[in-house]
């Protein structure tokens, strides 16, 4: 059985053919998404999903690039409180930094990393990190915010692996998805050669980051078993293996029972 552990299906890039294909993946043997709020819009759009479907989940958040938005006091925080109660809610994020381009403003994008992490442990709910071009700030900020109050994931792991192994050394779980697959993901390989299995998480990101070889097409879960057989390739352990503990690792991390 697959675990997605971060998926985007309310985006409008399903909006033609969702309920079918969302309605497919249990047949196809995916067992379990979770569904990741970017605004306050699509954080609701993820708990109806939710709310619809037995095997998809929510994590609620303000991704680092819309939190300018949200520039407006403590309302927002408090929105993020209220949602993160539903049932089905299972994570806040994605939250954290992007520094890929030059706005929002560097300050700003901390401080809402360090509203909804401080959040997160007030709720008592796992935390999914964002971060691009950002490693030195994203370790500072869960050093100083309290790294022990709260499990994280580095979704999307896109950095090297010595500074993978400082997240990790914090507790931290890493999502890998389809760049694994690409020629060029010599960083992912040596992250996943040398990390503990009982830390990682499978990814689509989807409708992003398609593996090899359908590289620029829309994604889904589907496309999972090509991830899986390039992880089992790199770790030299069978397939099933890997899609076993990759869903365990998921339901220990959301808390899912």
């Amino acid at each position: 059985m697959i675990f997605d552990s971060h998926v985007h299906y309310d985006d409008k890039a399903f909006d033609e053919d969702r309920e079918r294909l969302l309605d497919s993946l249990p047949s196809i043997g995916v067992g379990g998404v979770v569904n990741i709020g970017a605004d306050k819009r699509s954080s609701e759009n993820s708990i109806e999903l939710a709310e619809k479907y037995d095997f998809i989940y929510a994590a609620v958040g303000i991704h680092p690039s819309d939190v300018m938005e949200y520039e407006t006091g403590e309302a927002s925080i408090d929105w993020l409180r209220q949602a993160a109660t539903c049932k089905k809610v299972v994570a806040v994020g994605e939250i954290g930094l992007d520094y890929h381009w030059d706005e929002p403003e560097r300050e700003i994008q901390k401080k809402w990393f360090r509203r909804q992490l401080l959040a997160a442990i007030e709720l008592k709910k796992p935390i999914v990190i964002h971060s691009r071009d950002a490693a030195a700030d994203t370790l500072d900020i869960l050093k100083e915010t309290g790294k022990d109050a709260v499990k994280a994931v580095m979704h999307c792991y896109s950095y090297e692996y010595e500074i993978a192994k400082r997240f990790l050394d914090m507790g931290c779980y890493i999502g890998i998805g389809g760049v694994l697959t690409f020629k060029n993901a010599r960083k992912q390989v040596k992250v996943l050669k040398n990390m503990p299995l009982d830390r990682l998480l499978l990814e689509t990101d989807c409708p992003y980051m398609a593996p090899a070889p359908h590289r620029g097409e829309r994604n889904n879960s589907a496309f999972l078993p090509l991830v899986i057989e390039k992880m089992a390739e790199v770790r030299e352990l069978p397939a099933e293996e890997i899609e076993k503990i990759t869903f365990e690792n998921a339901l220990k991390f959301y808390e899912i029972s």
